[in-house]
């Protein structure tokens, strides 16, 4: 990955309040422009052009304005490093390089040692279930430094609502994220066969859970973005070229989610009303 970029909205989160909040999400595609399209037919989502440098990366607009989240092109020399197309998450963090050295102290690995980008500094890690994840100190821009980062929403439309990582040991992700990030994990549902799901938050908000691996299923992070319809969300994605490997089916609250396949390969969740 290169470090060239200008997307600015993960600066909007001042750093005392940062920590261990998501404030970033970024779709890694092989066709930006492509994707752009199945992305506005399901969730309306706008992406941008390409912005200057070495590194196609583009920001996707929301409806109201704001951002969603980034782009990042997959080029040939990313896919040589094992990248593949999917969604990535950004955590704030007050100091990055301590936060990276306590991943590798609690048995994480480092998959982009800490560099400087104009909006801050960043390092791309994995847990030790070899699950990544971004973790980044914002620079806020002048004049809006008291700002926060809106990507991540329980009931906004067209932003995350949703955080949830499906992992082979999902007590030692507990401890590690707890650690890491103060993430609570007090309150659990039962599920049977498939053991827990605990939910997981930060600063008394949930913003997700973590859960064991269901028989068959990758480990990993997975981000669900809030549509309004999950059912007409659901026929624009096989009308636009893509799956849907899960649903729709209801969630406790009454929404209702799907799990599926973009055109260009990158898993994707979705959350709303039936």
């Amino acid at each position: 990955m290169s470090d060239v970029r200008t997307d600015p909205a993960p600066a909007r989160q001042a750093c005392s309040e940062a920590h261990g909040s998501h404030i970033w999400y970024e779709l890694i595609t092989p066709d930006p422009d492509a994707a752009g399209k199945f992305y506005a037919a399901v969730v309306g989502f706008v992406f941008g052009e390409r912005m200057p440098g070495e590194q196609d990366y583009r920001m996707i607009g929301r409806g109201d304005g704001g951002f969603a989240g980034g782009v990042m092109g997959l080029n040939d020399e990313m896919r040589q490093h094992g990248a593949r197309p999917t969604w990535l998450g950004y955590v704030g963090v007050d100091d990055v390089d301590a936060t990276v050295a306590q991943v590798e102290a609690k048995s994480g690995k480092v998959l982009m040692p800490p560099f400087d980008i104009p909006q801050g500094r960043i390092a791309m890690v994995a847990d030790p279930q070899g699950n990544p994840f971004y973790v980044m100190k914002p620079v806020p821009p002048a004049g809006q430094e008291e700002g926060r980062s809106d990507v991540f929403s329980p009931d906004a439309e067209q932003r995350v609502g949703w955080n949830e990582l499906s992992t082979p040991d999902p007590v030692a992700a507990r401890r590690f994220y707890g650690e890491l990030f103060g993430w609570g994990s007090d309150e659990f549902m039962d599920m049977g066969e498939y053991g827990e799901y605990r939910f997981l938050a930060h600063h008394g908000t949930t913003i997700g859970a973590v859960s064991g691996c269901v028989a068959g299923a990758p480990s990993g992070w997975r981000y669900y973005i809030r549509v309004p319809s999950i059912g007409a969300a659901a026929e624009a994605v096989k009308a636009g070229g893509g799956s849907v490997a899960m649903g729709p089916h209801e969630v406790p609250g009454g929404d209702h989610i799907i799990i599926g396949h973009d055109p260009q390969g990158a898993e994707f969740a979705l959350v709303g009303k039936q």
